[in-house]
């Protein structure tokens, strides 16, 4: 199962605060909005921070996106991967539409509460 670049997305009371702490852990800006939120990564690894976006830290998998967020060829659909989750016994909390093609989304929940998110944007 192929889920695409991993990524935390943490939620956060004051997003420069966060984005300067990160920042000394070599991190550095490669998207956001820079108002509710921004991703950071250092080499391989990516932190999202959102400010009053979410009420939990969340697992994040982006389908067809590598770690610079450009579009990896062949990649599995959010969809697919939607209906190998359910297969195996997996029930998901928030599901992608599956007569649509393009960007979608689902979440699970792991069994100790944490949210796992599917987030494709192409």
């Amino acid at each position: 199962m192929q889920l695409g670049v991993f990524s935390i997305s943490l939620t956060v009371k004051d997003l420069e605060a966060s984005k300067a702490f990160y920042e000394k852990f070599g991190f550095s800006v490669m998207a956001g909005d820079g108002k509710g939120y921004l991703i950071l990564r250092n080499g391989g690894a990516i932190i999202g921070l959102f400010q009053g976006m979410f009420d939990r830290n969340i697992l994040t998998f982006n389908p067809g996106w590598d770690a610079d967020a450009r579009q990896i060829p062949g990649f599995t659909d959010v969809r697919e991967l939607q209906r190998q989750l359910k297969a195996s016994g997996v029930t998901l909390v928030s599901e992608a539409d599956e007569s649509t093609t393009g960007p979608a989304s689902l979440v699970a929940v792991d069994p100790d509460g944490n949210p796992i998110l599917l987030d494709q944007h192409v």
